[in-house]
């Protein structure tokens, strides 16, 4: 999905946290390294963090195509293996949102970002196309884990203020939209987060298990057709974002 339509987003976040030569920086969630790696192309020091090791080594592999050196470390956005204020910078685009427990993720951002460090945050917002996703999967996903969230409240400048409290002072808070042109029917947009979308994935699969594929499968066409801003033939989806970048207390 990032190397289709979702590269602009880290190089966005990365310039709107200002990361450049000799700050250290930790990308939480990082999956395939899509701000990873313009930051260490900025000049930074970079470590990489995310739990699936697949998406780790797709990373190393984008990494050692464009020559850039950064740490990638197997690591849970809830449990960062790393120590108190080891980065200035701590980072992450539509990463940490889809920890189940939000209130531990925030915290352990905090922690690990030294004081006066930044924390940089890009996340779906719940207004926007993947909000509206994922209300339409609801019905068909498996019960959640005890104390889970939905992933776009991160995309809430209110949910963000519960979340980090006074720890960190956010001076920008800019709603953005990342426009897609890469599917020439609505129809095969759904089929792209069918095949490559882990929550999309994951919902189908347990709508088969009860015998409601294809109500989940019709949901998601319409779904994209609701959002489709151009035409049948040449399909043009907005997806909101809300872009955040706080000061550490």
């Amino acid at each position: 999905m990032v190397e289709r339509f979702l590269l602009p987003l880290g190089p966005r976040l990365v310039r709107a946290a200002g990361i450049g030569a000799g700050d250290r920086v930790l990308d939480v969630a990082a999956g395939t390294g899509n701000a990873s790696l313009p930051a260490a192309a900025a000049g930074a020091a970079v470590t990489a963090s995310d739990l699936t090791p697949e998406l780790l080594d797709a990373g190393r592999r984008r990494a050692e195509a464009e020559n850039l050196d950064l740490e990638w470390v197997e690591a849970d956005a809830e449990h960062l293996p790393f120590g108190q204020g080891s980065y200035d910078v701590v980072m992450s685009s539509i990463g940490v949102m889809f920890a189940p427990h939000h209130q531990p993720s925030a915290d352990e951002m905090v922690r690990v970002c030294r004081p006066g460090g930044r924390i940089a945050l890009l996340s779906w917002t719940p207004e926007g196309m993947v909000g509206a996703l994922f209300r339409t999967m609801k019905p068909f996903a498996p019960a959640p884990p005890p104390g889970a969230q939905p992933a776009p409240l991160w995309g809430s400048a209110d949910h963000l203020a519960e979340l980090f409290g006074g720890r960190v002072q956010f001076h920008s808070a800019d709603h953005g939209v990342l426009e897609v042109t890469a599917f020439p029917r609505p129809g095969d947009f759904a089929a792209h987060f069918i095949a490559s979308y882990g929550p999309t994935i994951s919902t189908r699969a347990h709508a088969r298990s009860q015998g409601r594929l294809d109500e989940f499968d019709s949901a998601l066409d319409d779904l994209m057709t609701t959002w489709n801003r151009g035409t049948a033939d040449a399909a043009r989806f907005e997806m909101e974002y809300l872009l955040s970048v706080g000061t550490r207390s």
